[in-house]
């Protein structure tokens, strides 16, 4: 065993052991739909400067989404109910009257100069300092709106405790440093050499200006700090407030229970098993193609699962189902760098027959490094882009594709090139071919190998049929329409008393027999049945409290309210800018590390994705939702990745032949990267066909967004992108790629060679 491979089983299993601690140690957050939560209903009072209506209720729930992400609690569900009111659903919260107090507060905060006593002008008012000594306080200079962020911050070397660090924006920040300098003006001790900073009438910090800061000087215009002899926890509160922001209105919690899951055990079981049986059946196909490597692959998948999940529990990322069904999908598609690595492997030794096993898994690993380099690489910016500038659940996801990426790189880098390289330091593993895995060829690469189709002849043809395929997808979202699930549309929550109890699946059942397979179900308070759907008018809501008294005996409403989108304008507008911005600095990307071409035709395939997957949702009658986005999102990365794989290829192969038509070289590329990208698509299929069969309703729309959007990713991977990247070319005039100067045979670049302990230097 070299000493690289020990290195990294020690790595492998010291990260390994931190997972294990950390799986039994830590609990996982979990979302509305497996666990239940607290569920607030507020109420928007007018205040002086503002009226209670649609639009600023609507600005204070996104006010109030900022607040909640900022305490920690991801995956939160807000909607608008009539006018003035705003239901808050908060998923495992441990205190819920602490983040009642924290979420319900207006944070109106103020900065003003002092004034002597019984010299008050118009806008003056009188309120106690921290000491209760009263301070005359002139009109508000300057408001919480202009201050950027702000932070807690614990100050051990001066003994000043916990403060807040306040950072202004440019226009706030010069009326920051007027105000100091006009009390720094005063002499010490006078009262207006004090500036008060006040939080919803009440003084929290009064500092002297020092007089170092000098007359009409004032303190530096980006930042200052509040003092008050904080708690750590009151600094937090205080920062998260003037952070969040002042509520447009005030709020007033009108009420507060506990809601159940959304979900059912039968549903969570059921999703439980599809999820298991798809990730066994995945192994079971690896192993099968790949067989002892494929193996060894299997159980650097396994480990894969371990970290990642850790992760997610060390980081308190809320997991919910579609969360989790993502995360099992991942250990499906974290299989591509193993394949990548034994295909090329496989090339390698069917190259040159006189090389080792242990060479040429070797080989295999250096020379898939680009491609899982720059397809990760792709995919980890779109994830930083949504975590930044996404929210709410589109930040969520930036989170789990981020961790799911690394871990996926760390497990086959890593764990399986620890695995595999011990074992092919093995005689019996090297001696007998068909055990390792990589000395025979597929029978995928044999069959092309030997029929060598010529692709690209007529690259238009290709690009005839993708448009065909969009114009279809795009005729049924104009002719059929997008059906937008109650998250983008608002509807109706209604929630019902039974005399018998009913558990949520039964309710669930009874209700999708009426009619309304979409709705929402969860119990209230223990008892109570809410009901959360579309548009439903009068007579369907009749229907429905009818469908519930078969089962529940005699059935009372108890509360009936019309709600709005719980993804609301700003966040969707958010998502969309993520987006863009992603698809942009992918582009960018993409065309330094490749050519411009390429990245063009890889965005072009990535929307060809897209709009194919929207349109054929459009033509099923599917709803769009919450569930569809994320899936969505995960065709996106998906779509990436498989363009980045084939253009790796093309790239390296037209550098060693740059005389070669770009089409020759691109047919052969594609042909060498076909067995990856259809043991991948395999891996992916097993889970996601688990999922729709096996993992019922709550499943069966994300399982089905993802199988469209894989199989359209894959296709458009290799018949777009590829064919416009070459029609591309023929208007570029920039030069074939400059072939990379290979080191020595067993050299790597840049490095002297080294002789292995045990080689004495002999050749035969």
């Amino acid at each position: 065993m070299t000493r690289a491979t020990t290195v990294r089983a020690v790595l492998a299993a010291a990260v390994l052991l931190v997972s294990v601690f950390i799986t039994l140690t830590m609990s996982p957050r979990l979302g509305l739909d497996l666990q239940g939560g607290t569920r607030m209903v507020l109420q928007a009072k007018d205040s002086g400067t503002a009226k209670a209506d649609r639009e600023s209720t609507d600005r204070t729930m996104e006010v109030l989404r900022q607040r909640i992400d900022s305490l920690g609690v991801s995956e939160p569900v807000l909607t608008r109910s009539g006018e003035d009111r705003i239901i808050v659903e908060l998923p495992d919260v441990q205190d819920p009257r602490q983040a009642a107090e924290v979420i319900g507060r207006t944070a109106q905060l103020g900065f003003h100069p002092v004034q002597e006593p019984g010299t008050g002008t118009e806008g003056d008012r009188t309120l106690p300092d921290e000491q209760g000594t009263p301070l005359a306080l002139g009109p508000e200079r300057l408001s919480g709106a202009g201050v950027k962020d702000a932070t807690a911050q614990f100050d051990a070397q001066q003994g000043a405790g916990w403060s807040v660090a306040l950072d202004f924006h440019k226009d706030a920040g010069a009326e920051w440093k007027r105000l100091t300098a006009d009390a720094a003006c005063h002499p010490a001790g006078d009262q207006k050499r004090r500036v008060a900073i006040v939080l919803d009438d009440k003084v929290i910090s009064s500092p002297q200006v020092d007089p170092s800061v000098g007359c009409e000087i004032g303190l530096p215009s980006g930042s200052t700090q509040i003092t008050g002899s904080f708690s750590a926890d009151e600094a937090r509160d205080l920062a998260l407030l003037i952070k969040g922001g002042a509520l447009p209105v005030p709020v007033e919690i009108v009420e507060q229970r506990t809601v159940g899951p959304t979900l059912g055990a039968a549903a969570i079981d059921a999703s439980a098993r599809a999820a298991l049986i798809g990730a066994a059946a995945t192994a079971l196909f690896i192993t099968f193609v790949y067989r002892l490597f494929g193996a060894l692959a299997a159980l650097a998948l396994a480990a894969y699962g371990l970290i990642s999940y850790a992760a997610l529990v060390a980081l308190g990322v809320t997991l919910t189902l579609p969360g989790l069904a993502g995360f099992v999908l991942a250990i499906g598609m974290a299989v591509d760098a193993n394949v990548l690595v034994f295909e090329r492997a496989r090339e390698e030794y069917a190259g040159r027959r006189s090389r080792s096993l242990h060479s040429s898994l070797t080989a295999g690993f250096r020379n898939a490094w680009s491609a899982v380099a720059d397809s990760n690489v792709t995919t980890l910016i779109a994830a930083a882009l949504l975590f930044f500038l996404g929210s709410g659940p589109v930040k969520g996801f930036g989170v789990t594709l981020a961790i799911g990426v690394l871990a996926s790189m760390f497990s086959a880098l890593v764990i399986a090139r620890a695995l595999t390289e011990f074992a092919a330091g093995s005689r019996f593993v090297s001696d007998y071919r068909g055990i390792n895995g990589i000395a025979r060829p597929g029978r995928v690469r044999t069959w092309l190998n030997a029929r060598d189709p010529q692709l690209f002849r007529a690259p238009r043809r290709w690009l005839g049929v993708s448009a065909a395929l969009v114009l279809v997808a795009v005729t049924g979202i104009l002719v059929r329409g997008v059906d937008l699930g109650v998250e983008f549309t608002g509807g109706r929550l209604v929630e019902y008393s039974t005399s018998r109890p009913v558990d949520v699946e039964t309710a669930r059942d009874t209700i999708a027999a009426a009619g309304f397979e979409g709705a929402e179900v969860t119990t209230a308070d223990d008892h109570d049945l809410s009901v959360r759907t579309g548009k439903l008018d009068n007579a369907g809501e009749h229907t429905l409290r009818t469908a519930l008294a078969d089962v529940g005996g005699e059935t009372t409403k108890v509360r009936d309210e019309l709600i709005g989108p719980s993804l609301g304008d700003e966040l969707r507008r958010n998502a969309l800018i993520a987006l863009g911005v992603a698809v942009f600095v992918q582009l960018a990307y993409l065309a330094v590390r490749f050519r411009w071409t390429f990245a063009v035709a890889s965005v072009g395939a990535l929307v060809h994705d897209v709009v194919i997957l929207v349109g054929a949702f459009a033509w099923l009658g599917r709803p769009v939702d919450g569930i569809f986005l994320a899936a969505l999102l995960t065709v996106i990365g998906y779509s990436v990745n498989d363009s980045v794989v084939v253009f790796d290829r093309v790239r390296e192969l037209w550098a060693k032949n740059r005389r070669t038509p770009i089409a020759e070289v691109a047919n052969r590329a594609v042909l060498q990267t076909v067995p990856r990208t259809v043991n991948t698509g395999m891996g992916a299929l097993f889970i996601l066909a688990a999922l729709a069969v096996l993992g019922g309703d709550s499943l069966a729309d994300f399982a089905l967004a993802l199988l469209i959007g894989i199989c359209v990713g894959t296709y458009s991977s290799v018949m777009t992108a590829v064919p416009g990247a070459l029609l591309l070319e023929r208007s570029s005039k920039a030069p074939p790629p400059a072939r990379k100067r290979a080191p020595k045979r067993g050299v790597p670049a840049g490095r002297a060679r080294r002789r292995d302990p045990s080689d004495n230097g002999a050749r035969v």
